[in-house]
């Protein structure tokens, strides 16, 4: 039998990283979910993205400074000219976050797998009874 999936908070390890906090805060507007879905595909510069978004460029430029200050997007400016930002997302926070779900869905699995297993030696899981009605009388 394996060990139950642990989060480093129940190892007494402290609490998730940080990296993944600020990727939830940051994903919790649908806005800023938008502009993660549309750098997913490739780089924009701003004006581009709040265009395909439908925002207002100041609006959106909120939304950038949330998303760059929680690590999931970085700007450039080309060399060319200075006053053009182009948004890239980062990737490692994207990887830190992942890894998080995998494991809170693996504990989820090995919770429900348990119950099951629980279920089936109570003789629960085992289908109807003798009335047919799964219900003891």
């Amino acid at each position: 039998m394996t060990a139950p999936a642990r989060f480093p908070s129940d190892a007494g390890d402290g609490p998730p990283p940080a990296g993944v906090d600020d990727a939830f805060a940051a994903l919790a507007d649908p806005v800023r979910r938008r502009v993660v879905e549309l750098l997913a595909e490739r780089p924009y510069r701003a004006g581009e993205l709040a265009a395909a978004i439908g925002t207002s460029p100041s609006t959106l430029s909120k939304h950038l400074r949330v998303l760059r200050t929680r690590g999931l997007v970085q700007e450039t400016h080309p060399e060319f000219d200075a006053r053009v930002r182009i948004f890239h997302l980062r990737s490692a926070p994207m990887v830190e976050l992942r890894n998080w779900l995998a494991l809170a869905e693996r504990g989820w699995t090995e919770q429900l797998t348990a119950f099951a297993r629980h279920l089936a030696e109570d003789g629960q899981g085992a289908g109807p009874d003798a009335d047919g009605t799964g219900v003891d009388p």
